[in-house]
């Protein structure tokens, strides 16, 4: 116990400091429970100040203490105390850090802070500023302690946080810092040992040094991310990883980098094996935390990497952050932009990587994590080129499950193509067996086969590869190069073609806007067509659906195959049976739709199939 001999001295605090802690205790931390990571934060700078000066200065008091952090709660007596065997203070750096806190500013300053209400502070690390959070939870606080300079005395220092605090020599202290905080009514909470584990394995898990709570060391998993990683074995990466993503099993990707240049960054990210966003159980919240010298700052931060890319868990810790005061939010956007950009172009370049070394295993990534690439795709134009060589499609010429690049598609087109053609479809029988690919096909184009909606719109936002225009198979006015007549029934003439397109048009009156003889259709009867060069069928669908609007087709035009019997005796139908020819015409005309997957009413064809049946049969 130290000598209580010694007089108090009774201090006032200055008006700036009065004015700095009535905004900390009041109106800067969202949370109380920040204290307590606050005081392990500065016990952790004074025990690698201490383990630093142990290096360069073999004079050091209490060489046999431990260092480490300890941790005891009086439930009894409603108090808290943190104590280390760190650096410590002098008499005159006790004063200087705890009561004349303001030296760091000025009047100017605090003024603009208090008017600006950003609480803008970077004071990170400076021990008196997050030593006063600890006034939100305690009445009266007492701090002990001894420098770790030779022949320098203990002294204690208490206060109340209001007007003024009472400094004194205090023999017989050990080396470092001890804080006794009583706890006020309704902070009562702090004083029990599971409220506090729990509070430092949410922020303080990876401080360097044992946390012990009530003699228990609370911090077990290691800051394995600050290590080099030829260090770290496959076990700790996957331990780690079970740790900070709530994960029984292994990640399917795991990147450790550190860079020093623009930032200072180390960074542990991982890609789980299951993407349960799919599955329909709500949208991901960020999985990346942010830390600073090992110590929380953001959990889940929603700053760190893109929103798209919130299926990644892991962390990055930078130590050029600068803080609020509170260190609760990063108040330096730019700062934070450019550490964005470092962390996603490292992830990018690394999926990019793993996609050409090891393609099925990438494969299993895609159609697990595809969807997020996808999304960022369409929504984030800053990383639009990186995506586009992440992403990946089937494809006529490819196997059934085997996926292509654009960058493989680009590099097999025929000589004198210009475009990259895809089509959508529900699976790749449904895209083989419509009308839309038959022409590629016998003029042997490769086509990417998309089977999601969202494929769609991520062409029409990227518009382009390496100068090729995607171009999508069921657009109107679309010219192949190389495609020729195919031998077998010989077209109507122009004059039964022009007569018959203008009937068809007649009959379907506003459903379509023109009707025209098909120059790409091989072996089915008709096709529906969009007229708007930046709507497909998937797109239409998706609008249709949407707008529950199932008879509006939008503007399209209805080619039809002058070559195909089905067509040739329509035409001889109408001259015969005008009545029975108009309903096999609205049936053509929606077998049409039915093959570009929009949605009709399935009432009406019902009940004109079974005229057409009556009639057959």
């Amino acid at each position: 116990m130290p000598d209580a001999s010694q007089q108090f001295e009774n201090r006032e605090f200055q008006t700036e400091v009065k004015k700095l802690l009535d905004i900390v205790i009041n109106s800067l931390y969202t949370d109380r429970e920040i204290f307590l990571r606050e005081l392990i934060s500065n016990s952790a700078d004074a025990l690698e100040k201490l383990r630093y000066e142990s290096v360069v200065n073999k004079e050091i008091a209490g060489q046999d203490l431990p260092l480490e952090i300890s941790i005891e709660l009086d439930d009894k007596e409603k108090t808290i105390t943190v104590t280390d065997t760190g650096i410590g203070m002098t008499r005159n750096e006790l004063v200087e850090n705890l009561g004349t806190i303001a030296h760091s500013g000025s009047k100017t300053f605090i003024q603009q802070l208090n008017e600006s209400d950003q609480k803008d502070l970077n004071l990170i690390g400076q021990f008196g500023v997050g030593f006063y959070s600890a006034f939100m939870v305690a009445k009266k606080i007492r701090v002990l302690t001894r420098s770790y300079l030779p022949g320098e005395p203990g002294c204690e220092w208490v206060s109340e946080g209001l007007g003024s605090y009472d400094v004194r020599t205090a023999d017989g202290l050990p080396r470092g810092t001890k804080i006794v905080m009583e706890l006020k009514e309704d902070a009562h909470e702090f004083a029990g040992a599971a409220r506090v584990k729990e509070i430092i394995r949410q922020y303080s898990s990876f401080v360097p040094f044992p946390i012990k709570v009530n003699g228990e060391q609370v911090n077990t998993v290691q800051a394995i991310w600050a290590r080099n990683k030829s260090e770290v074995t496959e076990e700790e990466y996957n331990e780690f990883y079970k740790f900070i993503a709530t994960a029984y099993d292994e990640p399917h990707y795991r990147l450790h980098f550190t860079a020093d240049a623009p930032l200072a960054i180390n960074a542990l990210l991982f890609v789980p094996k299951n993407n349960f966003e799919r599955f329909g159980f709500g949208r991901m919240e960020p999985g990346t935390n942010l830390y600073s010298r090992k110590v929380l700052i953001q959990s889940h931060s929603e700053n760190i990497l893109p929103e798209w890319l919130r299926f990644v868990k892991g962390v990055v810790d930078s130590e050029d952050i600068p803080l609020n005061i509170s260190r609760e939010t990063a108040q330096d956007s730019a700062l934070i932009a450019k550490l964005q950009k470092v962390i996603t172009g490292r992830f990018l370049k690394y999926l990019d990587k793993e996609s050409q070394n090891d393609p099925e295993k990438y494969a299993e990534f895609w159609y697990k994590f595809g969807m997020f690439i996808k999304e960022g795709a369409t929504t984030d134009y800053t990383y639009q080129k990186d995506l586009t060589s992440l992403l990946r499609f089937e494809s006529s010429a490819a196997e059934p499950g085997q996926l292509i690049s654009l960058a493989d598609y680009a590099g097999r087109m025929k000589d004198g193509q210009k475009d990259i053609y895809f089509i959508n479809g529900p699976t790749r029988e449904a895209i083989e067996a419509g009308p839309y690919v038959e022409a590629f096909r016998a003029a042997g184009y490769e086509v990417i086969y998309n089977y999601e909606p969202i494929d769609d719109f991520v062409f029409s936002n990227l518009r382009e590869y390496e100068g090729k225009k995607l171009v999508s198979a069921d657009s109107a006015g679309l010219e192949l190069p190389g495609l020729t007549d195919e031998p077998g029934e010989e077209p109507l003439d122009s004059e039964k073609t022009n007569a018959l397109t203008a009937w068809f048009k007649e009959i379907l009156g506003e459903k379509v806007s023109e009707v025209k003889a098909s120059s790409r259709l091989v072996e089915s009867p008709a096709i529906i067509l969009n007229l708007n060069p930046m709507m497909t069928n998937s797109m239409q669908r998706v609008m249709q659906a949407a707008s529950r609007d199932f008879g509006d087709t939008g503007r399209n035009a209805l080619e039809i195959n002058t070559r195909h019997k089905l067509i040739k005796k329509l035409d001889d139908l109408r001259q015969e049976d005008a009545e029975f020819a108009r309903i096999v015409a609205e049936q053509v005309f929606d077998n049409a739709l039915i093959s570009a997957g929009l949605v009709i009413n399935p009432l009406d064809i019902v009940e004109r199939i079974n005229r057409i049946l009556d009639r057959t049969l």
